[in-house]
């Protein structure tokens, strides 16, 4: 302490210049010094703990889709029809439980580090108040002893002269300042000891319930995978039969893909004729216009939508939302995905989907995920099929029992596209949801918000 005091030029300066006082009061370098410095702030470096509050944050999300699909399995176990929903349903929550037992270890190793910096900072300030307290005590004894000379009027008015007496006015008013200013840090010295000891109080309550969480979790965990077992035994009992039905699915599946793909172009078409129109009605102002105009006068000859300029912008705005826009139903399972594959349960059979299919509870509705206006709402095959274009962009919502808006309407995002119909094959209420640019489909995991 006494090497910091003699290289800090400031601190010696003014324990100098209150030695020259010949008033007979004695203040060591040291005292004073830490009266004017060790009344900063201490500065613990505590985590800020947004890192902690997104893992929680995450995990109350897993667990909401945990519970979600534990709904979708109960109402799975006594259709006998939905043995290859079931299965699908058990690898999403498999898949969920293996999630959240990540998330509790990263939780538990964050509430480590927590605790382990908890624990320096509490070592810190101990010592830091022990300091703190030696040498107020000391500073407190000098003063008792000097009593006498510390009344403020005696010492300002025995100065020699006005300049004197100024500097002992200001000096005095230091001391004074410099006292009331480490008993108030002693005081907050304390308190963030008290709370940084009922910080490690909290870490580890909230440390032993997440491992009894975590307990819980890979025992379902455990469960699932034997129930999937099961459930993998009895589709392959039943493989034949599973393979004639989901081939027989996979068929009407493509005819409906075909009359969809049909619809998107069509759309097109349309949509390039009423701009065509439109550019031939008006005088064309540039000759960047007349080239637009030339390019849709045979519509149906291009696989491009020609965008107006609310359109450019709306299309705009669709890309840049990818992959943040919001699934087309509240709650729901993934329980076929996007491509082409071998069934996991029956690898006989060839897999080609467009898009994703979201099996939901009775009573389900679908949404739009973006803004946009509905171009068709059509019957296939005894479905009902919703689209809706986003400039470039068309999203499709097949499989609706009905439609709750109409051609030309305006739609915002998550409005009310219709209600979820039951599948005629397993008995279940799925949504299938596509994404097409232009004449194209697209993959929406990519596009829409992380579950």
């Amino acid at each position: 302490m006494e090497k910091i005091v003699n290289n800090c030029y400031f601190c010696q300066n003014i324990v100098i210049r209150m030695r020259s006082l010949h008033f007979g009061f004695k203040i060591t370098a040291i005292s004073f010094f830490l009266l004017l410095c060790l009344a900063v702030p201490l500065h613990t470096g505590a985590q800020s703990g947004k890192s902690s509050a997104q893992l929680k944050k995450d995990r109350q999300k897993i667990e909401t889709d945990i519970a979600n699909t534990q709904k979708l399995l109960k109402k799975t176990e006594s259709n006998q029809k939905a043995a290859v929903q079931q299965a699908a349903l058990l690898r999403q929550q498999i898949s969920n439980r293996e999630k959240i037992i990540t998330n509790l270890n990263s939780q538990i190793i964050q509430m480590d580090d927590e605790q382990e910096q908890n624990e320096k900072e509490i070592k810190q300030l101990q010592k830091r108040l022990s300091y703190m307290k030696a040498d107020y005590a000391q500073v407190v004894y000098n003063a008792y002893r000097n009593r006498r000379l510390l009344d403020k009027v005696t010492f300002i008015l025995s100065a020699e002269d006005f300049s004197q007496m100024f500097r002992r006015m200001r000096y005095y008013n230091i001391f004074s300042k410099s006292i009331k200013e480490q008993s108030e840090q002693i005081s907050k010295t304390s308190e963030e000891l008290a709370r940084k000891n009922e910080e490690i109080v909290e870490l580890r309550n909230d440390k032993l319930n997440t491992l009894s969480t975590k307990e819980k979790e890979i025992k379902n965990l455990e469960s699932d995978r034997r129930k999937k077992t099961r459930n993998a035994e009895q589709l392959k009992k039943e493989s034949q039969k599973l393979s004639a039905e989901l081939k027989q699915k996979q068929q009407k599946r493509k005819e409906i893909d075909a009359a969809i793909q049909k619809a998107v172009k069509d759309e097109i078409a349309r949509a390039n004729a009423a701009r065509s129109k439109s550019a031939k009605s008006s005088s064309p102002k540039s000759s960047g216009e007349t080239t637009a105009a030339a390019s849709s006068s045979n519509p149906r000859a291009t696989t491009s939508i020609t965008m107006t300029p609310e359109e450019k912008s709306l299309n705009t705005s669709f890309v840049n939302n990818k992959g943040k826009l919001p699934w087309p139903v509240a709650k729901g399972a993934k329980v076929s995905d996007f491509g082409n594959y071998s069934h996991p349960d029956v690898p006989s059979v060839q897999i080609e989907n467009h898009g994703i299919d979201i099996m939901v509870e009775s009573g389900a509705t679908a949404r739009a995920v973006f803004d946009g206006v509905v171009t068709s709402v059509m019957n296939i095959m005894g479905t009902t099929v919703v689209m809706v274009r986003h400039g470039e962009y068309l999203t499709v919502y097949q499989n609706l029992a009905n439609a709750r808006v109409k051609k030309g309407d305006k739609v915002s995002t998550k409005e009310t596209i219709g209600t979820v119909a039951k599948s005629a094959t397993s008995n279940t209420y799925e949504l299938h949801f596509e994404i097409w640019k232009n004449d194209r489909y697209v993959n929406p995991n990519e596009w829409l918000a992380r579950r």
